[in-house]
C-alpha cells in the first residue's frame, strides 16, 4: 500500500522519454501466483535518459532487452519502480515476468478475485500492479493479450477480438488471445477469467457491420441483464444519430462483478461493471435502479470514443473524457425520458454533490492544477460540473456550432491523448468564437454567485434587469475572474406566458440566453408590455447560485404557470428552503412556528394537476433534505433545529392537505405488471412522493397506507419506498417490514443494500449502535465496497442527526471504520472520509468534535496516500 506521494503539477508536465508500439501480455492465471509475461516494444523519444517503469507491489522474476537477460548492474528493481540504467537508443523489445497475487490484492486495483472469478481494473493507476510499465495516459499502445487458466475457469476475456484459442496440451488448462488493433493507454486494459454466465444478443451498426453483444454475470442472473443489453442497444443508437459514431471492434462485452471500486470502466471492448448497474428485475430493482443502469450503460459505452479513441493526455485533463461523457449520457436519458425531469434530477445530484464540494476545503477547479492522489480526484467537480461546462458550451454556440465542433474534435484527435485546450480549440475553430474567457470554467474552482434585480417603467414601457457576479475565495484561488455565464431566461406576464419585447440595450442576448460576461451588467429590455416576473437561469443553465430576491407570491406564481419546468421546481424549492432556513431560526431561538398554507395549497394543485407529466410533480413533492436545507443556511449549522423544522413543514402541509395527496397517491396506483417505462416510473413517483408528505402529521390512517402499500407492492419500487418512509419517519412500524425486508431477500446481496441502508438512515439515537451491530452481520462485508457503502456510507451520508451527533459518537464511529478499511481499500476509505468535507459548516460543539475526529485518521502512522490526502486537505 502507497503511504506517501509527491505532488503532481500541471505545469510540470514532461512528456514521455519512451514510446510504447507494441504490448504482448501472457498471464498465467493463479489466485496466489499469477504470473505475467510482458514484451514491450520500445522507442526512445530522448536518446540517453534512463527508462524508469512504474511498478506497485510486483515481484520482478527476470527482464531483458532483445532476448538477453540483463545483468544486475544493469537495471534496478524494487516493487514500485524497475530502472533500466542504460537502454538501446534505437528501438527495442523490452521483456519482463513478474509474480503478483491476486487473492490478496482487497484494493481491488489491478488483478484481483471477485467471488472466485479474476478481474482486472486499472484506471487510473492499476496496471502497474501487473507488471512494469510506463502507467501514464500519453503513452497509447496497441496490445495482445494471451489468457491461460485451468478449464475449471472457462471464460478468459480480454481487449478487442479474440483471434486464438485453445487446449493446452498434456495438461488441464486453455487459453484464449485476444487482440485491440486501436491503441490505447495502459489504464484502458482489462482482463476478465471465470465460471460466468453468457447473455448474447448483436447489433447491427448504421453501416451494416453486425457486432456481437456479450453479457456475463453470475449463474442465475441471466434473466436480470435483459435491461442493461437493451440500454447497451439503444445507446448505439443513439450514438449513431446523436455523433454520428460507429462502434469499432467486432464484440462488445460487459462483466457484472460484486467486487468493485467504482460505478463501472470503459476499457476498450471489455467493459467492466459494479453488478448493481447490470442486474434488475421487478422484484430486485427500483424504477431509479433501472435508470441508473440505462446512465452507467450508456455512459461507459460513450467512452468509447470519448475517453478510449480519444483519451486524456495526463489525468489534469479527466474532465475531458469525464464531463463530456456524464454530458452525453443526460441526453442520451433526456432523449429517452423526460428532459425535464431528467434535468431537475441532474440538478439536484448536482446540488447535493458538487455544490458542497465546492464550498468546503476540498474545492478544486474542473481541471485541477496540482494533486497527490489522483484517485482522489474522480470527484463530482469532475464528472458533474465538467458536464454543466460542456452544457453552457453547447448553450454558446448552438445546436449545429456544438456538433460542427464535435465532429472536427473526433476527425482531428482520433487515436490521441489530448487537453482542454485542444478539445476548445476544435470549436473556435469551427465556430470562429472566443473562448477564452469560458475556459475559466475549466481553471476556477467555486460556484458563482449571481445577483439579479430588477424594475419596470410603466411610463417607458421598458424593464431594466442588472446582474451581478462574484465567485467566493478557494484553497488556493483567493481572487476570481468573472466568468462568461449564460442565462436562460423568459420575462414572464401576468397570464403566465413569456412577454416579447422590442429591443435589448445594455449587453448580449441571443434569443433567450443573455451572455454575462462582467462582474455587472444592466440590460434594458423595450416594448415589454406589462410587469413581468423574471424567470431567470432556466434549465439551470449555469452551474451558479442565484439570488433574484423575488417575493413569496413571486415565486408561487412562478411555481404555478412557469413555461420552464426547472424554473417551475427551482421556485418550489426555493420557497420551501426560505421557509425552512426562517423555521430552523425559529427553532433554535424557541419562537413559535410561522409556516405559510399556501404553500400547501400550491403543491396540492401542482400535484393534481393532470396536464402535468406524473414525474414532475412528484419532483414537485420532493421537499428540500436536511443536507439541502444545511446547504443553503451555509453556517452555524444545528442538524437537530433543521430536522426538527423540516417536520413542522411536513407536518403542517399533511395536516392541510393530507387527504388530497392520499386521493394522488390512489389515483396513480393502477394495476397491470410492473414495467420500467419512464411514464409508469413517473406515476409511482407521484404515488410514493404524495404518500411519503401525507404521513407527516403521523395520523393513523396515513400511516397504515404506507404498511398496505408496503404488504401489497408486487414490485421493489413500491415496497422499498414504502419501507423508506416508515425507516425516514423512525415509525414504529418499520421494525416488522425490516425484518420481512431481510427474510425475502436474504440470500440476495445487492438488493440487501437497500436493507442495510434503510437500517442506517433511521433518525433515532439508536441507530448508531444498530449501525455497529450491523458491521458484523452477516449480510456486510468489509471487503465488499456496495456493502460499505450501503451501510456506513447510508450512515455519514444520510442520516444529517446521527452522524452530525451533538456528542461526537457518528464522527467518532465513521472516523474508526475509515482507520480499519485503510489498509485493506484504500480507495473506499477515502471515499468515505469525503462525508466530512462539511465539517466546518458546523455549530462550534460539533464542529470541535469533528475536528477531534479528523485529527485523530490524520494522527495515524501508516495511512494510506489516498486518505492522508483527503484529512490533509479536508482540515487544512
Amino acid at each position: 500500500m502507497k503511504t506517501e506521494t509527491t505532488p503532481v503539477r500541471l505545469s510540470e508536465y514532461q512528456p514521455p522519454a519512451f514510446a510504447i508500439d507494441t504490448v504482448t501480455l501472457d498471464l498465467a492465471l493463479d489466485p496466489t501466483q499469477t504470473r505475467v509475461s510482458a514484451r514491450l516494444e520500445m522507442r526512445p523519444l530522448e536518446p540517453g535518459a534512463p527508462l524508469v517503469l512504474d511498478g506497485d507491489e510486483l515481484s520482478l522474476v527476470s527482464v531483458a532487452i532483445n532476448g538477453s537477460p540483463l545483468a544486475d548492474g544493469a537495471y534496478e528493481a524494487s516493487p514500485d519502480r524497475l530502472t533500466i540504467k542504460a537502454p538501446p537508443s534505437d528501438p527495442f523489445v523490452l521483456e519482463t515476468v513478474t509474480e503478483i497475487s491476486p487473492s490478496t490484492n482487497t484494493a481491488l486495483m489491478g488483478l484481483y478475485l471477485s467471488n472466485g472469478n479474476y478481474c482486472t481494473q486499472c484506471e487510473a493507476e492499476g496496471f502497474r500492479r501487473i507488471t512494469y510499465f510506463l502507467d501514464r495516459p500519453d503513452v497509447l499502445a496497441v496490445y495482445t493479450t494471451r489468457l491461460e487458466a485451468p478449464k475449471s475457469v472457462p471464460v478468459l476475456l480480454s481487449n478487442g477480438n479474440r483471434v486464438d484459442t485453445g487446449d493446452i496440451p498434456d495438461s488441464d488448462h486453455h487459453f484464449a488471445v485476444w487482440h485491440d488493433p486501436f491503441p490505447k493507454p495502459s489504464y484502458l486494459f482489462a482482463a476478465v477469467a471465470g465460471d460466468l454466465a453468457l447473455v448474447a444478443d448483436s447489433f447491427t451498426t448504421m453501416s451494416g457491420r453486425e457486432v456481437t453483444l456479450h453479457i456475463y454475470c453470475e449463474h442465475g442472473k441471466e434473466e436480470r441483464c435483459a435491461y442493461a443489453m437493451d440500454a447497451l442497444k439503444r445507446s448505439m443508437r443513439w450514438d449513431e444519430t446523436a455523433y454520428g459514431r460507429e462502434y469499432d471492434l467486432d464484440i462488445f462485452m460487459i462483466v457484472a462483478v460484486s467486487d468493485f471500486n467504482m460505478g463501472a470502466m470503459e476499457n476498450k471492448g471489455l467493459n467492466v461493471f459494479n453488478d448493481k448497474y447490470v442486474l434488475a428485475d421487478a422484484d430486485t430493482a427500483t424504477d431509479t435502479d433501472y435508470a441508473g443502469i440505462e446512465t452507467v450503460i450508456a455512459h461507459e459505452y460513450f467512452h468509447n470514443w470519448t475517453g478510449d479513441r480519444i483519451t486524456c493526455r495526463d489525468w489534469f485533463q479527466l474532465c475531458l473524457k469525464e464531463g463530456l461523457t456524464v454530458f452525453r449520457d443526460q441526453e442520451f436519458s433526456s432523449d429517452e425520458r423526460s428532459r425535464g425531469v431528467k434535468r431537475i434530477a441532474d440538478v439536484r445530484t448536482l446540488l447535493a454533490r458538487q455544490f458542497p464540494e465546492d464550498a468546503g476545503p476540498l474545492a478544486h477547479p474542473v481541471r485541477p492544477e496540482v494533486y497527490s492522489e489522483i484517485n482522489n480526484f474522480y470527484t463530482a467537480t469532475v464528472y458533474d460540473k465538467g458536464a454543466e461546462v460542456i452544457r453552457m458550451l453547447k448553450a454558446l454556440l448552438g445546436d449545429e456550432g456544438f456538433r460542427a465542433g464535435m465532429d472536427l474534435y473526433f476527425d482531428r484527435h482520433d487515436g490521441q491523448a489530448v487537453t482542454i485546450e485542444d478539445f476548445l480549440a476544435c470549436f473556435a475553430d469551427a465556430t470562429g468564437t472566443d473562448l477564452a474567457q469560458f475556459k475559466l470554467w475549466y481553471a476556477q474552482a467555486g460556484t458563482p454567485e449571481v445577483t439579479a434585480e430588477g424594475r419596470y417603467d410603466a411610463g417607458d414601457r421598458t424593464y431594466t434587469l442588472s446582474l451581478k457576479q462574484s465567485c467566493p475565495p478557494t484553497p488556493g484561488q483567493p481572487v476570481k475572474q468573472p466568468m462568461h455565464i449564460p442565462v436562460r431566461f423568459g420575462l414572464v406576464g401576468p397570464n403566465g406566458g413569456d412577454l416579447a419585447f422590442a429591443s435589448v440595450s445594455g449587453g448580449a442576448v441571443e434569443a433567450d440566453v443573455i451572455h454575462l460576461t462582467a462582474a455587472e451588467q444592466t440590460l434594458v429590455f423595450a416594448g415589454v408590455s406589462s410587469p413581468p416576473v423574471p424567470s431567470l437561469l432556466r434549465g439551470f443553465s449555469a452551474p451558479v447560485k442565484l439570488a433574484t430576491g423575488l417575493s413569496p407570491d413571486d415565486l408561487l406564481f412562478l411555481m404555478r404557470t412557469d413555461a420552464d419546468d426547472f424554473n417551475r421546481w427551482r421556485a418550489s424549492q426555493q420557497i420551501a428552503i426560505a421557509m425552512l432556513s426562517a423555521e430552523t431560526a425559529a427553532v433554535r431561538s424557541g419562537q413559535a412556528s410561522e409556516l405559510d398554507g399556501a404553500f400547501a395549497e400550491a403543491l396540492a394543485e401542482v400535484a393534481e394537476n393532470d396536464d402535468l407529466e406524473p414525474a414532475f410533480r412528484a419532483q414537485i413533492l420532493q421537499l428540500p433534505g436536511e443536507a439541502d436545507i444545511a446547504r443553503e443556511i451555509g453556517a452555524d449549522i444545528d442538524p437537530d433545529a433543521i430536522a426538527t423544522a423540516r417536520k413542522r413543514l411536513v407536518a403542517m402541509i399533511a395536516e392541510r392537505i393530507g387527504d388530497r395527496l392520499a386521493g394522488v397517491a390512489d389515483g396513480m396506483s393502477g394495476a397491470g405488471d410492473y414495467s420500467p417505462d419512464a411514464a409508469s416510473a413517473g406515476r409511482r413517483a407521484l404515488a410514493n412522493a404524495a404518500l411519503g408528505l401525507s404521513v407527516g402529521d403521523g395520523s393513523r390512517d396515513a400511516i397504515d397506507r404506507v404498511v398496505t402499500r408496503y404488504e401489497a407492492a408486487d414490485n421493489m419500487t413500491d415496497r422499498l419506498a414504502a419501507l423508506s418512509i416508515l425507516a425516514a419517519n423512525a415509525f414504529d412500524e418499520r421494525l416488522a417490514a425490516l425484518d420481512a425486508f431481510y427474510a425475502r431477500y436474504r440470500n440476495d446481496p445487492l438488493v440487501l443494500d437497500k436493507w442495510l441502508t434503510m437500517e442506517a438512515i433511521v433518525p433515532a439515537e439508536a441507530t448508531l449502535g444498530r449501525v455497529r451491530e450491523l458491521t458484523g452481520h452477516a449480510a456486510f462485508s468489509m471487503t465488499n465496497p456496495n456493502r460499505i457503502r450501503a451501510l456506513v456510507g447510508g450512515f455519514a451520508g444520510g442520516n444529517q442527526t446521527q452522524f452530525n451527533r451533538a456528542d461526537g459518537a457518528g464522527f467518532d464511529f465513521v472516523a474508526d471504520f475509515i482507520l480499519a478499511l485503510d489498509g485493506r481499500n484504500p480507495q473506499t476509505a477515502a471515499r468515505l472520509l469525503v462525508t466530512f468535507r462539511s465539517w466546518k459548516a458546523l455549530e462550534a460543539g460539533r464542529r470541535a468534535r469533528a475536528e477531534k475526529a479528523l485529527q485523530r485518521i490524520a494522527a495515524s502512522d501508516d495511512l494510506s496516500s489516498d486518505t492522508r490526502d483527503i484529512v490533509t486537505r479536508t482540515l487544512a
